[in-house]
């Protein structure tokens, strides 16, 4: 089980890592804040220019008509327009008692109620129009309705300053509770359409991801979406880039060992001929050196020729040239046929295999991975050294290991020792740098593993996985 520092952590790190989803969902939750913010706006601005108070006449036809009725009797008219103008105070929300609306009634030109908190100053010159006044500091806006006779007159006056109106929406939760209610609900709604919505894109990513670096023919999946089909058409073109420059490497590295060939020959000829007529044994040494050196000339422009025959045939065709072989009897045949470099170098070959193999693959390929496998094992050991050889098989993969008793390679160069024209620094013997990356893409082409490690005899130990028929 992960200890629970360690899965927050990893929880922590996937919320810090960059997400479309997360970004496109912050995007939606910023855009519904805009929206609800210029609403908000809205709001205040028309609570600044028109409150709703102001245009209701059925708060002025009400007030009016208990002041007329109840002109006989001053103190339940007094009682009953302070319990109306509470109600308005509280109805505005208001969180500051100066700057709730107010009433003023007048009777032929005698005040009769005024609120407590209505500010002096503020007087209407036109019947029924909205004016705006400012008292210390502070804006207001009136209106003043008269009653039918013309006998009483009401003037109801609101704050007309827009922080003021702010403030009150604010308090009355205009604002901040509708959006703190509604994110719970919207968040995992909007969540679900992105993710639904990123599906095509999903499954671009996953055709890429499952291609090897041999396949390099278009996208099968074909989105019907005008901006992931400009995505796609754009990786199809890089792809078709790609393919083309590694043709034309191909062809070209293919082309030049091919014609080095027939100078190589030519030359380890001539030089045959002149060593057998040299009488100087000066002149027969160094003549030996030019064919110890043509003949690694010659082995580099095999290997490059069989490099770039593993490395031109894609997956498609890998399949087609497949055939169904037995491992082991493949495996015999190239060791009989390096016999004699083993007994050159006083290396002996021992081959364990308990069963048969079966596996389907490309004979030639194959050869050629066993070829170097061997030929490298054969270079490093010392003399008077077993090669171990076993071949099985293992959980459901045929597993062959080649184990020398030479110097080995050091951890830190055991992945690059893949790349081609790589050579390990600690090295003493003289190599081109190709043979494990020729096994390395044989090993690929086939869908299987090679893994460098460290033999039981201190030498290096090298284990290929690859498919069972």
């Amino acid at each position: 089980m992960m200890p629970v520092r360690r899965r927050l952590a990893v929880v922590f790190q996937a919320l810090l890592r960059p997400s479309l989803t997360r970004r496109l969902l912050l995007a939606q939750m910023a855009l519904l804040a805009l929206l609800w913010l210029v609403s908000a706006a809205l709001i205040i601005f028309d609570g600044v220019n028109e409150h709703s108070m102001l245009k209701d006449n059925g708060v002025f036809d009400a007030v009016l008509t208990v002041a007329q009725n109840m002109d006989d009797r001053p103190e339940r008219r007094t009682a009953s327009l302070a319990a109306i103008d509470r109600a308005i105070s509280e109805d505005s929300g208001a969180e500051d008692s100066r700057i709730v609306p107010a009433i003023v009634l007048t009777r032929a030109g005698q005040e009769i109620y005024r609120s407590p908190t209505a500010p002096r100053g503020v007087r209407n010159t036109r019947l029924d129009v909205i004016e705006a006044f400012v008292v210390d500091g502070v804006r207001w806006r009136a209106r003043t309705r008269q009653s039918p006779d013309g006998s009483v007159r009401m003037m109801f006056i609101a704050p007309g300053d827009w922080k003021n109106v702010a403030l009150t929406v604010n308090s009355r939760s205009f604002y901040l509770m509708p959006i703190l209610v509604s994110i719970p609900f919207l968040i995992p709604p909007a969540w679900l359409s992105i993710r639904l919505a990123l599906r095509p894109w999903n499954r671009v990513a996953q055709e890429v991801a499952s291609r090897g670096p041999q396949d390099l023919a278009p996208l099968t999946f074909r989105p019907r979406h005008r901006e992931l089909g400009a995505m796609v058409d754009s990786i199809d073109a890089l792809m078709r880039r790609v393919d083309e420059a590694s043709r034309r490497e191909r062809a070209f590295i293919a082309d030049a060992a091919h014609e080095l060939r027939t100078p190589l020959a030519a030359l380890r000829i001539n030089v045959e001929a002149l060593r057998a007529h040299a009488e100087d044994p000066g002149q027969r040494q160094l003549l030996a050196g030019i064919v110890s050196a043509n003949a690694r000339a010659a082995r580099l422009v095999g290997q490059l020729l069989n490099l770039m025959r593993s490395e031109a045939t894609g997956a498609n065709a890998a399949r087609d040239e497949t055939v169904a072989l037995e491992l082991g009897e493949l495996l015999q045949e190239r060791m009989a046929a390096l016999a004699c470099l083993a007994t050159a170098g006083g290396v002996e070959l021992d081959l364990a295999a308990a069963q048969p193999v079966h596996i389907r693959g490309r004979r030639e390929a194959l050869t050629s991975l066993l070829d170097n496998l061997l030929d490298n094992a054969i270079k490093y050991s010392p003399a008077g050294a077993t090669v171990m050889v076993t071949l099985a098989n293992a959980e459901g993969m045929a597993r062959l290991t080649v184990a020398d008793a030479g110097p080995g390679i050091a951890p830190a160069w055991r992945e690059r020792v893949f790349d081609r024209f790589f050579r390990a620094p600690d090295q003493a013997h003289s190599g081109s740098g190709l043979g494990l990356a020729i096994a390395h893409a044989v090993v690929a082409q086939h869908g299987g593993t090679i893994v460098l490690g460290e033999a039981g005899q201190g030498g290096l130990l090298v284990t290929v996985r690859l498919p069972l028929a």
